[in-house]
């Protein structure tokens, strides 16, 4: 490629990402931050918690109340667990050996409703829809962070006392899923404030990503993509083809866990570790060129959301709830429960296809 193209081919690729991805996202983001909010002012969410609850023992090992991180992650970011998890009225529902897998928990279904409603927008070249596959990449999302919980309170039995609570204090603090917060006004100026302010937090966080997308994203291009017919020139999106080589070599594995359509959907699960919205930022080129289909799109889903780039997020994280001598299990579990999200997402989406 040589040292001036490479330079030409990150600066352009990345100016391409910023205005054909990032914006994009970041506009799907505000539309999902006003649909939060108008889901929280109204008490919609506060029901869907009521119905999750009883799930979450049973399932995942946590108390009901751990539904409501699973929520606020789902419409946020992984590291929205860490305020909740700092709640005298949250924490007093938990043993300590509990407290760790919130990080899992939370990372498992980190920015779930943008990565979904940025599937379900693209545009296959079939003009089919990836509706179905978007919502089985969430079945098996939740499958892998399901796992990925299971196998922390694992370890983290071994280390800490099971009958140790995590809130040793004494007040009778009201336990906040039992209520929503109602703010004053008419229906009409309440959903208008609500729509505002969750399009703000939209907006933040369409900015936050704006590092990762254009640093891993453009990394990861170059590393996909190959160089044109006419050879290296410096422009936006080429590359030297280094993980669908790599994922060639892999075939044998990848395809019948995955089921890939194209080696170079490899790439999306890779960038997913260091951040999602990067990966969702790849699939768009991938679609459009015929390389993705739905079943890559149910994998995606579930990896992205699973994945959440989890690598740049567990340490902190883990910190913040104080137990940093827990973060090399807590990512080995969310590495084993993201590859079992796609893998469950993919037979999913093979057993909806025979039943459809």
């Amino acid at each position: 490629m040589g040292i001036s193209n490479m330079m030409n081919t990150l600066m352009n690729t990345a100016y391409a990402l910023l205005m054909d991805t990032v914006f994009y996202i970041m506009a799907i983001s505000v539309l999902a931050g006003a649909i939060s909010g108008i889901f929280t002012e109204f008490g919609i969410i506060a029901i869907i918690n009521k119905l999750l609850s009883p799930l979450m023992k049973p399932l995942f090992g946590l108390p009901g109340a751990a539904a409501l991180g699973v929520l606020s992650t789902f419409l946020s970011d992984n590291p929205a667990i860490l305020a909740l998890a700092d709640d005298a009225s949250f924490k007093r529902y938990f043993k300590k050996y509990q407290l760790p897998a919130l990080t899992n928990l939370g990372t498992g279904f980190g920015m779930g409703l943008i990565v979904i409603t940025f599937m379900i927008g693209l545009h296959p070249i079939d003009d089919s829809n990836f509706a179905l596959a978007a919502f089985l990449g969430l079945l098996g999302a939740a499958i892998g962070s399901l796992i990925s919980v299971r196998i922390m309170l694992h370890f983290t039995k071994k280390e800490i006392n099971v009958n140790e609570e995590a809130y040793e204090g004494k007040d009778k603090a009201k336990m906040i899923e039992d209520m929503y917060v109602i703010h004053d006004g008419s229906i009409s100026n309440r959903a208008m404030n609500a729509l505002l302010e969750g399009g703000k937090q939209g907006v933040k966080l369409g900015m936050d990503i704006i590092p990762g997308v254009l640093i891993i994203c453009t990394l990861v291009m170059m590393l996909t993509n190959g160089a044109p017919e006419t050879g290296f020139s410096g422009a936006a999106y080429e590359g030297v083809y280094l993980f669908p080589k790599i994922a060639n070599s892999l075939d044998f594995i990848l395809t019948p866990l995955f089921g890939f359509s194209s080696p170079e959907c490899i790439a999306v699960p890779i960038t997913a570790l260091g951040s999602s919205g990067a990966s969702i930022g790849l699939v768009p080129g991938l679609v459009a060129n015929g390389l993705a289909t739905g079943n890559d799109i149910a994998v995606f889903t579930s990896m992205c959301m699973c994945f959440s780039g989890y690598l740049s997020t567990h340490v902190a994280m883990m910190d913040v709830l104080g137990f940093p001598k827990l973060t090399g299990k807590s990512i080995l579990s969310h590495t084993i429960g993201g590859l079992c999200a796609g893998i469950s997402a993919h037979f999913l989406y093979l057993l909806f296809t025979v039943i459809l």
